[in-house]
Order: C-alpha cells, then structure tokens, then sequence
C-alpha cells in the first residue's frame, strides 16, 4: 500500500501504535527526524540520509580504470543517487592532472537525454524542476567561491525537451572543503576533484566528512588498501570498485550521519530488523516427582 501525504501523514504514520518498525531512506535532517520521533514513540526505526562519496586515487592506481570509474559512478543515473561517487581525491599533483586530462573529454562525450531514448542516452533528467535550479545554484557557488570548471554543463537544453530538468555533467578541479560544493550533498551530474598531497591527508579528508555512506579506493598496492579499508570510518569501503554496494546477503549501510540506528538493511541485519526474538519456556508434568523446586536447573 502507498500512502501519499506530507509531514502530517508521516508523524500519524510514526504515533500510530500499530506500526512497529519504520524505515526510511531521503536527506539527513529528515532521517534524523524520523529517527527520533520513531524511538520516542518505543518503535524499532532504521533511517538512511545523505552522503558525499569519496573516492581516493592513489598514484600507482590504473589511471584509465579509475577515471572510467568515476565516470559510471559520478554520473550514472545523474548523479540522483547515494551511492554516487561525487569527490575524487587523487594523491599528488601529477595523479590530479592525469585524472583530469583523462576525465574532460569522458565527462564531454556523455550523452544526457530522455530515457526512452534507450541505449542512445547516458543519463537522463533530474527528479524536479527545484532540482534543477538547486543544482545550476550549486554550479554557480563553485565558480563564485574560486573551483576550477573544467566541464561546464550550465545552461544545457534539448531540442523537444526544453522544458525539461535536464542537467549537463560538470566537474570541478582544485575544491577545498570550505565550499558548498564540497559540504553539501549536490545530489547531481557534478563531480568534485579535491587534489592530496599525501595518502594520510586523502584519508583524513575523508574520514572527517561528515557523511559516512560510501568511499572506494583505486591502487596497486595490497598494503594502501588494506590500511584504508581497516581505518576508514565509512559504512562500504570498495578498492578498486567505485560502487560498493554488498551482495544482498551482506548488510547495506553507511556511518555517521548517514544512517541512524544501530541495523543495516537487507542481509542478517533485515532479519533483526523485521523480527523480534521470542523465548518459551515450557514442561509437561509426566513423570514429575511432587513437591516444589527452588532452584534453576542446572545442565547435567
């Protein structure tokens, strides 16, 4: 059953006594909402927020692979989802400058169109128009707070279509973390290059964002991949895979404000979730000698 409603119907949905468990999946500030109102009420609540994907580029790493990667993960589905790549973090200059010189004429090739265009289209619209300007304003901050912006997708439209949320991919090189596009979850064809000078100061960046849903790292090396996969405080870790999202029998779930609640989705921890333990204890009085008992039974 859906339930169409805005937040009138989601606090009736979260007071109501018959529902026993709420999962959510939108934006941070929502999630920690229904997080809290669904636990003040005594209900079982798992809520998904935002995330701000990063994904490290070590020097040795494949530079053809990674930017293919960051490509497909970047921009896939335009950018519209948590599993997005939207930061890349090459370490060392002459990784950053590979990385975009590979990157520029991937990002410009892309095709953006309707989706009933099949497999002529790359990506298609945004959800809304709101969306859309939410998005070119973003854009915008980048360029006015000093981004370099090397594929510019403002102003794109389609012939037909012109009235349609249409987003042209764009990528910005040289980001610091003191920008909105860097702080705030874009949720669009925009990809991010925050350029390291070392792999200590790549994982530090990412370990100090606030969202924890996502992050992958691209190298040669089995030790790097190994200390950043034990370290890093982020929910699904990938080496040399952009997208880490588990196999259905493993758990799906970011940190920090990413998710609220102490169970992931699907895997072992759906079970958890969906269920609650149930003990009984039983005896049949057969064959039992009178008389009361005053102590547990002990195992023989």
């Amino acid at each position: 059953q859906v339930v169409n409603g805005d937040k009138e119907s989601v606090d009736a949905i979260l007071d109501n006594e018959t529902v026993q468990a709420v999962g959510f999946v939108g934006s941070t500030p929502i999630a920690q909402y229904i997080y809290g109102r669904a636990c003040s009420n005594g209900k079982r609540a798992q809520c998904f927020g935002g995330a701000k994907n990063h994904m490290i580029v070590m020097p040795d790493a494949d530079m053809d692979k990674a930017a293919d990667a960051l490509v497909g993960a970047g921009f896939g589905a335009a950018g519209e989802r948590c599993m997005a790549i939207s930061v890349a973090v090459p370490v060392g200059e002459k990784t950053a400058d590979a990385l975009v010189e590979r990157l520029v004429p991937r990002i410009e090739a892309l095709k953006v169109g309707p989706y009933t265009a099949g497999d002529d289209v790359d990506f298609g619209p945004v959800i809304t128009k709101a969306s859309q300007d939410r998005i070119n304003g973003l854009i915008e901050s980048g360029v006015e707070q000093g981004a370099d912006l090397v594929v510019d997708g403002r102003g794109f439209t389609m012939q037909g279509y012109e009235n349609g949320f249409f987003v042209g991919p764009s990528m910005f090189d040289r980001v610091t973390p003191d920008m909105d596009i860097y702080k705030e979850e874009i949720f669009g064809p925009v990809l991010s290059q925050v350029r390291a000078e070392s792999y200590e100061e790549a994982l530090k960046l990412t370990m100090d964002n606030p969202y924890g849903n996502g992050t992958a790292i691209f190298t040669a090396d089995g030790d790097t991949a190994r200390d950043f996969a034990n370290r890093v405080n982020v929910g699904m870790v990938g080496i040399n895979f952009p997208i880490p999202v588990p196999l259905s029998y493993h758990s799906f779930g970011g940190w920090k404000k990413s998710a609220f609640g102490d169970l992931n989705q699907y895997g072992p921890d759906a079970f958890k979730f969906y269920t609650k333990t149930k003990t009984v204890t039983a005896r049949w009085f057969s064959g039992i000698k009178e008389g009361g008992e005053f102590a547990f039974k002990a195992m023989d």
